[in-house]
């Protein structure tokens, strides 16, 4: 008979020679080592020295229950949202921390994360560990710092009228020293595994410390319903449950305004929020200019790496779009391999200059194919079209998306890895692409003679389109440096240049 998918997971995370703790570099290893050898060291010395009662056990036993459902019914999304309290966790150990022995306190974490690791959200099996040791030694240490006070100031029970106030100060007090020792037990791990990174703009957020705010008074207030009735914790379970439904909400309406992939604003936010920076360009009488962007050979990147990669080579561009703009401007993703960006108090020539930049920044990036240092990489390009409203025009949002989608073909059909501008039309220039006169002296230039000349003659659209100068010649190259694949091939292979495509325009 087979073992279940649970069992099977278990006895993998439990053979520690599998762990991926033996590839840290070794003062991280020994460091992640201490802290889990420290953990099962004090409790074990903590678990000689307790005197075992019936009535703590059975409170114990009816914390750890509740907290084990306040686990499971922990939405997966938590974990994936900075600076907002994941489990609640804390505030089921607490009272387990104040109102029993400390060895209860440090017994508390292994369900806990037990839990956490088998049921909600599977994670890196020794991170686990070290979460469980880091919980544990920060809530024993709480425990000590609650019996620091006297018996006047706070003592086993709550009491009544100021000693019910002092108590409740005492039992904060502890929640900070064990919430926070056990959060820097966590950061210095990351500190070292990322020596770069910085960790205390993100202490101070609004969301972390709403979040840290949250968690001490339920955990406070459920320590001070047990101490009255351990059957007052029937009470206190939904409210946990529902504090943090409440917490769960702005997440949910964040992630329905960007796309997963990339980050950036999805379709229909996008242009709700490019409606709203049109109309008050046009009541204030400022510019507002518009870049579509389309990944030059993204199918390539697809069929030759996979989607994987391909999704790597999107949040790379997103990137890009971000860091090479302002935090007023407006970037979304329109769909598959295709970016806007609006760009507010934006000219024309200062529009055609952003996209340039940000042409040559992104056709520069090496982007690695998976996580390992040494992984190789792949370069990128992007075909971008331009168009801009000047101070006192006024155009819709789909006039300036005609135009900046034309531009882009034009682009495009030039060689790719260029910019081009055309200025919007209204009706989105359809009605100057089927002029009546312009179709006659179309015809009697004769059939089989072609477009007329010039760069801006498109099908179906009556966009003038002009490349935008820029001192580079290569077309795009979607394959990585490290394949010997000759330019002429990849030239003859993919596109054609702006020669030949000014020649055809010509004819």
């Amino acid at each position: 008979m087979q073992a279940s998918s649970l069992t099977r997971r278990l006895r993998r995370g439990l053979d520690f020679r599998d762990w991926a703790w033996w590839e840290l570099a070794p003062m991280l290893r020994c460091y992640v080592g201490l802290v889990v050898v420290a953990a099962i060291a004090v409790t074990a010395v903590l678990v000689v020295r307790t005197e075992w009662h019936a009535a703590d056990v059975e409170k114990f036993v009816v914390l750890l229950c509740c907290g084990m459902i306040s686990m499971a019914s922990t939405p997966r999304i938590m974990y994936s949202h900075p600076g907002v309290t994941g489990d609640f966790s804390s505030t089921w150990i607490l009272p387990v921390a104040v109102l029993l022995p400390p060895a209860y306190a440090g017994f508390m974490a292994i369900p806990i994360v037990a839990i956490l690791q088998f049921y909600v959200h599977p994670g890196v099996f020794y991170r686990r560990v070290f979460s469980a040791a880091s919980l544990s030694l920060g809530y024993v240490a709480a425990s000590l710092c609650f019996r620091l006070f006297p018996v006047s100031f706070a003592g086993g029970h709550a009491g009544v009228g100021m000693h019910a106030f002092t108590w409740c100060l005492a039992v904060g007090a502890a929640e900070i020293v064990g919430c926070r020792l056990q959060h820097f037990f966590i950061v210095g791990a990351v500190k070292m595994t990322n020596p770069s990174m910085r960790i205390f703009p993100g202490e101070f957020s609004r969301d972390a410390l709403q979040g840290l705010f949250v968690e001490i008074d339920l955990a406070v207030l459920i320590a001070l319903s047990v101490a009255v009735s351990p059957a007052l914790v029937v009470l206190a379970l939904p409210t946990v449950l529902l504090v943090r439904r409440f917490l769960v909400h702005p997440i949910l309406v964040a992630q329905s305004r960007v796309d997963s992939k990339t980050g950036l604003l999805n379709v229909s936010t996008w242009e709700a929020e490019a409606e709203s920076e049109l109309s008050r360009s046009v009541r204030l009488r400022m510019p507002v200019a518009l870049v579509l962007i389309d990944i030059d050979h993204f199918k390539l990147v697809n069929d030759s790496y996979g989607h994987l990669v391909g999704d790597r080579v999107l949040k790379a561009i997103a990137e890009a779009l971000t860091g090479q703009s302002r935090d007023y401007d407006r970037a979304g993703r329109f769909g598959g391999e295709e970016f806007v960006l609006l760009l507010a108090q934006t000219g024309q020539e200062d529009a055609r200059n952003i996209a340039e930049r940000l042409r040559g920044h992104i056709a520069s990036l090496a982007i690695p194919v998976d996580d390992r240092p040494d992984a190789p990489t792949l370069q990128v390009t992007i075909s971008a079209g331009v168009t801009a409203v000047a101070r006192g025009e006024s155009f819709e949002l789909t006039d300036l998306l005609a135009a900046a989608d034309s531009a882009m073909y034009a682009a495009k059909q030039a060689g790719r890895n260029r910019v081009a501008f055309a200025a919007p039309l209204r009706d989105m220039g359809l009605n100057a692409a089927w002029d009546p006169a312009r179709d006659e002296a179309g015809t009697q230039r004769g059939a089989g003679q072609g477009p007329r000349p010039g760069v801006g003659s498109i099908p179906l659209s009556g966009h003038n389109v002009e490349l935008v100068r820029s001192e580079h010649t290569a077309a795009s190259l979607c394959l990585p440096p490290s394949l010997s694949v000759p330019v002429s091939a990849r030239h003859e292979a993919a596109m054609c240049t702006a020669t030949d495509y000014a020649r055809a325009a010509s004819n």
